[in-house]
């Protein structure tokens, strides 16, 4: 009898907590990112506070590391169980008429992979440039990650890059959630 921990089973139950506690993480950051709505000065002050608070609370520090942990051990995880269930049939079934599955769960490795390739560039557009960009200080002497998101998007390839990996987002949740 294989050991539970080994299973198939424990693997998906934790690639599934893992990405439960990535739903947790994206209602956060939506929450704290609507800030970029408030409109002038007062948003520009409250979005860079809220930047602050997030780079320098230590529970916020604590929690951005098992953020980290849980994307590669979702990743680590799903490409696993994607490769040995593609092993487990190397032949296609000669007909698939997808008439009991989603598109977003037959595709749910290309999702992934395209959230992953999303990722990557968000941290480095926004996550970086806090922690080690030279963005100069807000009036109030925060970086000023405001104006960096602001006029990210102010860039026609950017906004559509990040509208079309919400998208992608939206169906990986439908099936993953």
């Amino acid at each position: 009898m294989k050991p539970y921990f080994s299973s198939k089973n424990f693997q998906k139950a934790l690639a599934a907590l893992s990405g439960g506690f990535l739903v947790l993480f994206l209602l956060g950051h939506l929450a704290g990112n609507l800030q970029l709505f408030i409109p002038g000065e007062l948003g520009q002050m409250k979005f860079n506070a809220y930047a602050l608070f997030m780079t320098t609370n230590p529970a916020v520090i604590a929690l951005s590391y098992l953020t980290y942990s849980s994307i590669i051990l979702h990743s680590i995880l799903t490409v696993y169980l994607v490769l040995r269930s593609r092993l487990a049939r190397p032949i296609k079934y000669q007909v698939n008429t997808g008439e009991n599955s989603s598109w977003a769960s037959r595709n749910m490795a290309f999702l992934g992979t395209m959230l992953l390739i999303f990722l990557i560039i968000h941290l480095r557009s926004f996550w970086y440039e806090m922690h080690f960009g030279d963005i100069g200080l807000d009036k109030w002497g925060n970086k000023d990650l405001h104006t960096v998101t602001v006029s990210a998007f102010q860039n026609t390839f950017y906004t559509a890059f990040y509208l079309l990996s919400m998208l992608m987002l939206a169906f990986h949740l439908s099936h993953g959630v």
